[in-house]
């Protein structure tokens, strides 16, 4: 039977990655994101190609309203969802210094972040336990894409890592409200990834992995994402509900 997934921030970067990995087991697809529909035809049309059946959820997951506008659009379409990628992610506009970070950048890094991420699990969770007492063979998936950020200090934007540290405790927490519905939720920690987030830092990135900063020497791709994702997808990770993958090429490997 083919799984219903909604993926938020789903047209570019990390989420086309995991995107395109699906489509590659036949997933039905809800893309999400901010951008008009029309700057993004070309990337639902490949994933159309790929055999996925897609659709378009534009919105701002940190606004009420076009949460709901969201789901609604996904369960009209497709009925159930099955899979959640908590994948919509926005840096500082600019990095600051810790000690000058301006509250208003630190309101919208956590708004879509964190609060949108958290209140779009709380609706998709409801509908999930809903669908699960009324069959007991659905099988639903969330799965959070926060960062090494989470764990990993850095002063010149520390709202960024606030959001992706309570991303962390948001997996614990939904894992452990969820493990009674037998719906996991897993939380994927990228590490230094090759995207247009990261494009503005990319030399600064590639020196420092040329240094030694990572075990495995280059940058990550969005596809090792999506290769992770597909993965847990396809419940090739039972019995690990709350747990983080780190796929960072071993960044976080203390070493001496």
């Amino acid at each position: 039977m083919k799984k219903n997934v909604l993926i938020t921030g789903g047209s570019r970067g990390i989420g086309l990655g995991i995107a395109k990995e699906l489509a590659k087991l036949g997933c039905n697809l809800a893309i999400n994101g901010m951008r008009d529909k029309s700057e993004i035809n070309e990337v639902l049309e490949e994933l159309k190609t790929m055999g996925a059946e897609t659709i378009y959820c534009q919105g701002n997951v940190s606004s009420r309203l076009d949460r709901d506008k969201i789901v609604k659009t996904v369960t009209e379409r497709f009925g159930a969802i099955n899979v959640l990628v908590n994948n919509a992610g926005v840096a500082p506009k600019e990095r600051m210094d810790l000690l000058k970070t301006k509250e208003e950048s630190y309101d919208r890094v956590m708004d879509i972040n964190l609060k949108g991420a958290f209140f779009l699990t709380q609706q998709v969770a409801n509908l999930m336990v809903s669908s699960k007492m009324e069959n007991a063979d659905f099988e639903g998936h969330i799965i959070n894409i926060s960062s090494v950020s989470a764990v990993t200090a850095s002063v010149e934007r520390g709202e960024y890592c606030i959001s992706k540290a309570g991303m962390g405790m948001m997996t614990k927490l939904f894992a452990t409200r969820l493990g009674e519905h037998d719906i996991p939720v897993y939380e994927i920690r990228p590490g230094l990834i090759k995207t247009d987030m990261t494009s503005a830092v990319l030399e600064k990135y590639q020196k420092l992995i040329a240094k030694g900063l990572t075990v495995e020497p280059r940058m990550g791709l969005p596809e090792d994402i999506g290769k992770v994702v597909s993965a847990l997808v396809q419940g090739q990770m039972p019995y690990a509900t709350g747990q983080v993958i780190n796929v960072d090429g071993g960044l976080s490997i203390p070493r001496l």
